[in-house]
Formats: structure tokens, C-alpha cells, sequence
């Protein structure tokens, strides 16, 4: 897609918000809300992430990874030891290398996806 409506964007980000979610099941680690019950912030991080996808399809997942940083920096997250959306900590605000494999691994299913649906719509 060359010039991607904000409807396919939208149906995109959507569908890899539910993939991670189902992965986070998958790998017994609290999953993400479904997307009806998501909050504003997070769907908007979703539709971000695909975006950036989207218009740099050759980027690695660890520069997919500093856009979600960089998205969560710019809206005043920091690391924290634990994921608090009150407080806008997370402890994923760390460099791609530090990551544990599992997140690495959700990295490049998020890239995955993305890059499917963008050549499938």
C-alpha cells in the first residue's frame, strides 16, 4: 500500500493489537485488554507502531522497538520495574538487546504481521 487510508491503518493496528494479546496468553503473561477495551493512549500506540511499519518496511525490529520507545518517551513513560499506566512506567523501556527473547520474539511477530496485512490490503 503506497497511500494507506487511516481506515486500513486503523484495521491493521487492530489486528496486531489482538495478536499480541494473544500471544502474551499464548506465553502466560498479562495480556494486554481487547481492543474494544483498550484505552485511547494504547490503541493510538498501536496505530503508531503500524504506521511506522508501514512506511519503513525494510526497518529492523529493534528500530520498530525505539519508535514504541520513543512514542512512550514523548508521552512522558520512563522505565520502571513494573508496567504502570498510572505512574507510566514500564520495564521494557530498555535497549532492543536487553530485551528477553520472548519480547524479541513478539517484536518480529508484530513486524510480521504488519508487513502481511500491508501487502495483503
Amino acid at each position: 500500500m503506497v497511500q494507506d487510508s487511516e481506515a486500513e491503518i486503523l484495521v491493521i493496528a487492530r489486528v496486531m493489537h489482538e495478536a499480541v494479546r494473544a500471544f502474551q496468553a499464548a506465553h502466560n503473561q498479562e495480556a494486554i485488554p481487547h481492543w474494544k477495551k483498550a484505552p485511547n493512549w494504547m490503541k493510538k500506540a498501536s496505530v503508531e507502531g503500524a504506521r511506522f511499519r508501514i512506511e519503513n518496511p525494510d526497518a529492523s525490529e529493534s528500530a520498530q522497538h525505539d519508535q514504541w520507545m520513543q512514542e512512550k518517551k514523548d508521552n512522558g513513560w520512563v522505565y520502571g520495574p513494573i508496567k504502570d499506566q498510572k505512574a507510566k512506567t514500564h520495564p521494557l523501556l530498555i535497549p532492543y538487546k536487553e530485551l528477553p527473547l520472548i519480547e524479541r520474539q513478539k517484536d518480529a511477530l508484530v513486524a510480521g504481521i504488519i508487513t502481511a496485512l500491508t501487502k495483503a490490503l
